[in-house]
């Protein structure tokens, strides 16, 4: 689901409802619809990487249980590279396995070796990046007693799979955005004001300037050869724009 589509225009006011009005300020209730509407918002783009999602908030939960009681520095530090190497492992698996093996026969091809290797089919999970660092944060942090482990999972889940920055970031510590969900929240029209005036700021940064920059650069970038060295310096601008009213938005 993007947040620029009719999808999302109409999730987020039935969640924005669901969460003042409905819960009526109950953390534990607030905290479950977070989760649910992060997987359901997630899950409209392909249900079936929920899984990746589920499978790490549960591994790093598990580790900072496990790290809270483990006073063995040795067995402490499997427990963080268990953590590590899971995370990391998937993000290896789906966003760069493809482009080291590439990389790899193109390498030995340059020597007269030829190695015959087949790429896999791997869809790239949107936002894997964002909660694999997010996820690795917490384990992290509580390793070094930064942060006392969460005995809350519907909190933990809710941190790691938090849907207003899943998939665009920013990534966020655990030191200083999981504390946020054990705190009692109530309704503000100021601050709903405020983030509403944010939301529509964004989308203009992301329809009006980013998609139309995006137009002239894709134009000059994808015929570079039949234009001067001024115009591609230009369809750079152009780019420059569309970077940052996608990332700023």
């Amino acid at each position: 689901m993007l947040f620029n589509s009719i999808d999302f225009a109409i999730f987020l006011p039935i969640i924005f409802v669901l969460y003042w009005f409905v819960t009526n300020n109950n953390l534990k209730l607030q905290n479950f619809l977070i989760v649910a509407a992060s997987y359901l918002f997630y899950g409209w783009w392909d249900w079936r990487f929920l899984s990746l999602i589920l499978f790490s908030t549960i591994i790093d939960y598990s580790v900072g249980r496990r790290l809270n009681i483990e006073e063995n520095q040795t067995k402490r530090k499997v427990l963080l590279w268990t953590s590590i190497i899971v995370n990391l492992g998937f993000l290896g698996i789906f966003k760069y396995y493809n482009f080291f093996l590439d990389n790899f026969i193109t390498a030995f091809s340059l020597f007269g070796t030829e190695i015959k290797a087949n790429s896999l089919i791997i869809i790239l999970p949107v936002g894997i990046s964002f909660y694999t660092f997010q996820t690795l944060s917490y384990s992290i942090d509580v390793y070094k007693k930064k942060l006392e482990p969460t005995k809350d999972f519907i909190a933990f889940s809710a941190f790691v799979s938090f849907f207003p920055q899943l998939v665009a970031g920013p990534i966020e510590r655990a030191i200083y955005l999981l504390p946020q969900f054990y705190k009692k929240r109530t309704f503000d029209y100021s601050k709903a004001v405020d983030g509403m005036r944010q939301i529509l700021w964004g989308l203009f940064k992301k329809i009006v300037i980013a998609d139309n920059c995006a137009e002239y650069a894709n134009l000059i970038f994808n015929n570079s050869a039949d234009y001067s060295g001024s115009t591609l310096v230009l369809g750079a601008l152009f780019f420059t724009f569309q970077i940052y009213g996608d990332f700023s938005g």
